[in-house]
């Protein structure tokens, strides 16, 4: 099975979500970890932010909730960033803030 290495503030924020929404990141993040690829609706390719980044894709009534995930070679799983959705395009702040956070995952990987 493969390891689940989060950012803090990523980690967070998922803890902040309602239960439904918790439970579903938490069943599409096992499917991960057990070695199997999710594709759409529920995740998509996010190469702006690494070659091997993909968003979860999580909604409720409340509103649509995206985690970022990079696979990596080494069997692991990093979270560099969660966030809610409220544009069509994801701000680049997001993008920004994903890409500093999974730098940071790497070089603790090291």
């Amino acid at each position: 099975m493969k390891k689940v290495k989060w950012n803090e503030k990523a980690k967070a924020y998922v803890r902040s979500l309602d239960s439904e929404v918790k439970k579903e990141i938490g069943s599409l993040l096992l499917t991960l970890q057990r070695g199997r690829f999710l594709s759409e609706p529920q995740s998509k390719p996010f190469k702006q932010i690494h070659k091997n980044a993909y968003e979860l894709r999580v909604k409720d009534s409340k509103g649509a909730y995206r985690v970022i995930y990079v696979l990596c070679l080494e069997g692991k799983v990093l979270i560099p960033h969660a966030f809610t959705k409220k544009a069509q395009k994801t701000p680049q702040k997001e993008i920004n803030l994903s890409i500093s956070r999974l730098k940071e995952l790497l070089d603790e990987n090291k």
